[in-house]
């Protein structure tokens, strides 16, 4: 009877938060990026990101804005697919609510991850980005929301945009799936 308890209220609930997701990318780069999501420092965040990978929300979404020594930016579920009309890409979220920052003292290294916001402090939603390399003038200013922890190899081999705001052009590398990992 406890487990049949325990199992109602897990089905209430929801799932357990999600430890990270694995990215199969396609394009230039080929390969699986995994990434730690760190719901103690980010609970908010990871839960929306895990919650649009485990709708397949992030399937086929491409890397728009990635600048050689910086970031890889993704995540754009509204404009950012795959096939779709690529000139608005980074524009859009998803149809989940926008998320009150959460900040932390982690700084941004190599391979850690953080939201895309607007210049509201409260307006990441569903777009984040990979560090290339440390960026230390973001900590304080963007939330953390994880780490990658094998892949960085296949985040190297990211197409690069060009220009000052590193939008790709042409044919950009997806995200062919993204799967939630326990």
């Amino acid at each position: 009877m406890r487990n049949a308890i325990a199992a109602a209220l897990m089905v209430l609930a929801g799932p357990a938060l999600a430890t990270g997701i694995q990215i199969q990318v396609e394009g230039q780069a080929n390969g699986t990026i995994t990434i730690d999501l760190l719901e103690d420092v980010a609970p908010e965040h990871a839960a929306q990101i895990a919650a649009i990978a485990a709708e397949g929300g992030y399937d086929n979404v491409v890397f728009h804005r990635v600048i050689e020594g910086f970031m890889a930016q993704t995540g754009d579920v509204e404009f950012g697919k795959l096939g779709g009309n690529m000139s608005r890409a980074g524009m859009g979220g998803s149809n989940r609510a926008d998320l009150k920052a959460e900040f932390s003292d982690i700084p941004f290294d190599r391979g850690v991850v953080g939201m895309a916001r607007s210049q509201n402090p409260n307006s990441a939603n569903s777009q984040f980005f990979i560090m290339f390399d440390e960026g230390y003038f973001l900590n304080g200013q963007y939330t953390v929301v994880g780490r990658v922890t094998e892949g960085m190899d296949v985040v190297d081999a990211i197409k690069r945009g060009s220009g000052q705001n590193g939008m790709v052009t042409g044919q950009p590398d997806v995200m062919k799936t993204v799967t939630v990992i326990e």
